[in-house]
């Protein structure tokens, strides 16, 4: 369990995060979103202890990260894209970050295999790709088989199907009760992974909820398409739905898919297409985050 209660960073006068509250639970995969100068990384190095609070704290398992007896068996951190000694092989360097939480040799061939480098482990990780280095990333982050994950933007360089595997192996973590707490700016992708959701801009929590509520929450529209628009965006406005065009396709609010096919139905109209659009996290994230999230996104 990670848990962000009240959370403040102050610099001067300025508060890079205010207030910051939130859970990431075992078992869940919780995206952590925000832009640039949202607060993220700040509340993000006050997790792992690497900056303190100026109020607030923040919990691992029910402790401070400092208050940890072995932090690397219980948290394992990919943060600013992972730091390597660019003269150090990919097996070199997990062997040097091996000594720090205990794990032996074994471990460090089978993580090697894990993340698909074994073929390069003997390669100086100052010559990887940015998708290589991500990936080593990933394997020192679980030297210490640890229950809780926290990655800050650890597909940036993967390609497609690296990123699959990484949400297998984000997914597997959290399904055998670990806890996944990752932060990305591609948001398309990240939903296919996370579980909940927490937005953050202005350095202030604006959203914290289950992914699956949002879509619930959040009216939707449907995406409309016959042969004869005209009276069946009539028909439709006569339910006290809104409608707007774009050509001969219709877009819907206030009507369900099923009372929408019922109508063309009645009005003899063929339809070609009936889709129930549902905002993306994307959408959302924009909707919350306002122009601070155009500019991160840009």
């Amino acid at each position: 369990m990670i848990e962000a209660q009240g959370l403040t960073k102050r610099y001067g006068r300025t508060d890079a995060a205010r207030d910051v509250t939130f859970t990431a639970a075992p078992g869940r995969v919780t995206g952590f979103l925000g832009s640039n100068g949202s607060g993220k990384t700040t509340t993000l190095r006050m997790l792992l202890g690497l900056t303190r609070p100026t109020a607030g704290q923040a919990l691992v398992n029910g402790q401070r990260y400092r208050d940890l007896t072995h932090p690397l068996r219980q948290v394992g951190a990919v943060l600013e894209q992972g730091l390597m000694h660019p003269g150090q092989t990919g097996r070199g360097h997990l062997r040097t970050q091996s000594l720090l939480c205990g794990a032996g040799r074994e471990r460090v061939e089978d993580l090697l295999e894990y993340v698909g480098l074994a073929d390069a482990a003997s390669q100086r990780a100052g010559d990887y790709s940015l998708g290589m280095r991500q990936r080593l990333a990933v394997a020192t982050a679980l030297l210490g088989r640890p229950s809780v994950l926290v990655l800050d933007e650890p597909a940036n360089g993967l390609d497609p199907s690296g990123m699959a595997w990484l949400r297998g192996l984000l997914r597997e973590h959290a399904d055998s009760g670990g806890t996944v707490l990752i932060s990305s700016h591609l948001l398309s992708e990240l939903e296919l992974l996370i579980d909940d959701v927490v937005i953050i801009a202005g350095g202030q929590v604006r959203l914290a909820a289950p992914l699956a509520a949002i879509a619930g929450d959040q009216a939707g529209h449907l995406r409309v398409r016959g042969r004869d628009p005209v009276p069946l965006r009539q028909a439709f406005e006569q339910t006290g739905a809104a409608v707007s065009a774009d050509g001969p396709v219709l877009f819907v609010s206030g009507l369900g898919a099923e009372d929408a096919g019922e109508i063309a139905l009645r009005l003899g109209i063929a339809i070609y297409e009936l889709t129930a659009v549902v905002p993306s996290l994307e959408q959302t994230f924009l909707d919350l985050a306002g122009a601070e999230g155009q500019a991160g996104a840009a």
